[in-house]
Formats: C-alpha cells, structure tokens, sequence
C-alpha cells in the first residue's frame, strides 16, 4: 500500500494548507514530525497562497491501496 504523511498548517490568513511526503519512514514517529512542521515554521520555508505557515493544525497517514481484478480469459 502506498502511504502519504500529509502536514496540515494554520496560515497566516486563517486558512489550512497542507504539505505532503510520499513513502514516509515508518513508524511515524508523532514527536519528529511535530518537531519538523515547527522547523518548517521557524524557518519560514513555505509560502502559500494563503499566506505564511503559522501554526500546526495536524498531521495524518494516507493510505492508498490497489487490488487488481483477476478476470478468467
């Protein structure tokens, strides 16, 4: 299964915008990533449309799975 670790920002104009790391190390370790959306933050690395990153808003795991049909030819 294909997993996503998407980052969830407050902007400075009030709304979210999100960051997304395809195949990230696993476990995820809750601590580290905290660590480095506040790193991503303190540096102001991002910019988005709305604004700067100010805030942590949350962080999750996307999971994308594929099965495939076997068909009888």
């Amino acid at each position: 299964m294909d997993k996503t670790l998407e980052l969830i920002f407050i902007t400075s104009e009030g709304s979210t915008t999100s960051l997304s790391v395809d195949g990230p190390a696993e476990p995820i370790d809750p601590a580290a990533v905290q660590t480095a959306m506040q790193t991503i933050i303190d540096q102001n690395a991002f910019v988005s449309t709305s604004g700067s990153l100010v805030g942590i808003k949350s962080a999750r795991v996307l999971t994308r799975g594929v099965e495939p049909v076997d068909f009888a030819l």
